[in-house]
């Protein structure tokens, strides 16, 4: 019994049955056998309660019967007892208390082995529990892989009950390409090996396979022979499925290009991805544990971040700005799109903020980017307005005196006065309007990259002249004092005379321009070292120096004088600073500020040590022999323009027709075999390239000399002409000298 207490009680109540069975038996035994009827009271003490109160029942019975069925009866002294003792109940005293030890040893024997058995018992039901109650599949098979035992946890996993699974092989749920699996678990079980938490994969009775980790133990039998296996299978797929998903979230984290990281409420960091310590310029993640959060960010942002974003990310759970963070080793800055969320405990609180933040310093700089193009091109249409105006403004003004010296042509045809004065003055503006459409024609080319430039070895001074000679008429209009100051030695470069001639010329135009009545403007050349200086002077009206720096761009003119306008389209100083830099120079311009004039700088490379070969042919004159009369075919589809210029070469003594489309002119060409045609490109019907082409397919029309007459200029233009067969090519308006030296350079031959 497990109660000390009630075994006493139960163990002296058999000892007071003894007792009294022995009284009753009295009149029946007498003196004879005293103690027998003790012994079963000894053995039901001994079986209730153990050896403890069977020897306790032992003594207090012995003393019980010695006083009531031991003669002397009734009597119980120490005396007495050792008068037994020493008269020959010795014997039976021994014989007493030796049987009563067998019998408490016989029921220790007993209590044990059912104590054994019960234990047994009970753990064999405990285990049988355990097994039947665990989520894991407990199986057991023979060696050969039969299976022996097949728990509810089997039957959950791999889907087969007890009665389908229990005397099958264990191949059963092994997928056919792990069989050999089996085979190395049996050889490390016979050799008495336990396996454990071998991850591999099973298949289900409906042919799903699942993940699962193996422990095997060997069964032996009772000689130590291992016999057969105790298999633990437990389903770690959904636990792979995390590990996956995990290794997949670290695998994106650790490769994103953001800024990943979190960092206490207190601002220190304790996690950041490999990408955003580059990011900062930080080493590793202990060096960005010792990196507060606010030394992320610029001085300047530091306090708006930790005492208002930080506290309202708190408030909301999350939030987002941009924001510079600092480079720890070079100090530049990153711009971040920083997204800030808070990490909640166990009790739903905050107890971390975490970032997912984007560098968007490349977004910010597109953005900057496209507000400066927008600036730009909104100040682009803006300067196109003002020069569209200006460019209307501009071919107004030569206009209005050619319209009014046409009218008074007609009206004083016989005054010679009038006459000689209308053809200078229609001379001149049809020059300005000619000077208009080539710089137009210049800003196309240069916003093409077709300026092309054709060098040779000139002489500065003669450049100088010939720009200075073409502006006088302008000055002396003008009232204005023009001098000239040039070295006693000459100066070569190595230059586009043509555009050379350009340069200094815009720069006279604009000195001019800007100059009122009476004003001086100077031009000086001197040598520098290797290095030509021009410079050309004014008194006029100045440059404020915030508009210095943009003077040089397109289209733009600055305003300083309210109380007239300046004439031009924007464009003279623009070519002057493109055709300049081609030549390998510079040009500045300075000024006091309005009012007070200015200058203009140009700096050109000098030519030295040139071979003799490289100085420029003398010009060509032409002879001042009679013009030898040409017949010549005039294809224009303007018919005022065709007429006017067979006219021109009427008066000159030539042979002139005209046709006004291109089916006209191959058929005229055809019937005149003229010695010339002055051919324009836009034709309707036949386009003036195809006219060309059909003419030289003619053997009367092979040694032509036929001229492209025409307004495009362009550099293709010239080439399609050449390729079509033109001997040349001029552009409208074209000079009538150099359309009389073209026919002049004829053949006498030729003559028809």
């Amino acid at each position: 019994m497990k109660d000390p207490v009630v075994s006493y009680v139960l163990s002296m109540a058999a000892l007071a049955a003894a007792v009294l069975l022995r009284w009753l038996l009295d009149p029946l035994m007498g003196d004879a056998l005293p103690l027998v009827t003790l012994f079963g009271a000894v053995a039901v003490a001994s079986r209730l309660g153990g050896y403890r109160p069977a020897v306790l029942v032992s003594l207090l019975g012995y003393v019980a019967c010695e006083y009531l069925f031991i003669s002397p009866r009734r009597s119980l002294s120490l005396g007495s007892l050792g008068d037994v003792l020493a008269v020959g109940n010795t014997v039976g005293l021994v014989a007493y208390l030796f049987t009563c030890g067998i019998i408490i040893g016989l029921g220790e024997s007993a209590r044990k082995a059912q104590a054994d058995k019960t234990s047994q018992l009970l753990t064999a039901r405990l285990l049988a529990s355990i097994v039947e109650s665990s989520d894991d599949a407990i199986v057991s098979k023979s060696l050969d892989g039969i299976i022996q035992s097949w728990n509810a946890g089997a039957e959950r996993l791999f889907g087969y009950s007890a009665e389908q699974a229990i005397g099958r092989h264990i191949s059963l749920v092994i997928p056919p390409e792990r069989l050999a699996e089996e085979d190395d678990i049996v050889a490390s079980l016979k050799a008495g090996k336990r396996i454990d938490h071998v991850e591999t994969e099973r298949v289900r009775s409906d042919g799903q396979r699942v993940q699962v980790s193996l422990t095997i133990s060997p069964i032996r039998d009772a000689s130590g022979v291992v016999i057969g296996a105790s298999k633990i299978a437990r389903d770690v797929t959904e636990r792979k499925r995390i590990e996956a998903e995990r290794e997949k979230f670290v695998t994106v984290i650790e490769n994103s290009t953001d800024f990943i990281g979190m960092c206490d409420l207190d601002g220190v960091p304790f996690f950041v991805n490999r990408a955003g310590l580059k990011m900062v310029g930080l080493d590793d993640i202990e060096q960005a544990r010792r990196m507060p959060v606010a030394s992320f960010f610029f001085s300047e942002d530091q306090d708006r971040m930790m005492h208002e974003f930080f506290p309202s990310v708190l408030r909301n759970g999350h939030g987002e700005v941009e924001v510079r963070f600092r480079h720890f080793k070079t100090g530049a800055p990153r711009w971040m799109a920083y997204k800030v969320l808070t990490l909640p405990g166990a009790d739903g609180r905050p107890v971390a903020f975490a970032t997912v933040s984007q560098d968007v310093t490349e977004r910010r700089r597109l953005e900057d980017d496209l507000r400066r193009v927008v600036a730009e091109l909104s100040d682009a249409d803006r300067r196109k307005n003002e020069f569209l105006a200006m460019l209307a403004h501009e071919l107004r003004n030569p206009l209005a005196p050619i319209s009014n010296a046409v009218r008074a042509l007609s009206l004083g045809r016989r005054d010679e006065t009038a006459v000689d004065s209308a053809s200078e003055m229609l001379e001149r503006q049809v020059g300005q309007i000619i000077r208009l459409v080539d710089d137009l024609l210049d800003v196309s080319r240069i916003s093409r990259g077709k300026i092309a430039l054709r060098p040779e070895r000139v002489e500065l001074t003669r450049i100088i002249d010939q720009a200075v000679e073409a502006s006088r008429a302008q000055y002396r209009s003008m009232d204005q004092e023009l001098t000239v100051s040039l070295p006693s030695e000459p100066v070569y470069l190595n230059a586009d005379p043509t555009r050379l001639a350009q340069v200094v010329g815009n720069l006279l135009n604009n000195a001019h321009k800007f100059t009122d009545v009476g004003g001086r403007i100077s031009v000086a050349v001197e040598r520098e070292g290797a290095q030509v200086v021009i410079r050309v002077k004014d008194t006029g009206v100045g440059i404020a120096a915030e508009h210095l720096a943009g003077i040089f761009e397109m289209f733009t003119q600055v305003e300083s004088s309210l109380e007239r306008s300046r004439s031009g389209l924007g464009i003279g100083l623009t070519l002057v600073k493109t055709l300049v830099e081609m030549h390998g120079g510079t040009v500045e311009a300075h000024s006091d500020g309005p009012g007070r004039g200015s200058e203009f700088v140009v700096r050109l490379p000098v030519l030295r040590d040139v071979p003799e070969s490289l100085s420029p042919a003398a010009p060509e004159h032409l002879d001042a022999s009679p013009v030898v009369r040409r017949r010549v075919l005039i294809v224009d589809d303007n018919r005022d323009a065709a007429e006017w210029l067979a006219t021109l070469l009427s008066l000159s003594g030539h042979e002139t027709h005209i046709a006004l489309d291109g089916d006209q002119a191959v058929k005229a060409a055809e019937r005149l075999l003229p010695d010339a045609i002055l051919l324009d490109i836009g034709l309707p019907r036949i386009d003036g390239y195809e006219v060309c082409r059909r003419i030289r397919e003619q053997p009367w029309g092979r040694g032509l000399m036929i001229v492209a007459l025409t307004g495009w200029g362009q550099e293709e233009d010239r080439q399609k002409s050449k390729e079509a067969g033109f001997n040349t090519h001029l552009v409208k308006p074209v000079d009538d000298e150099v359309i009389m030296n073209l026919l002049a350079s004829l053949p006498s031959s030729m003559t028809r």
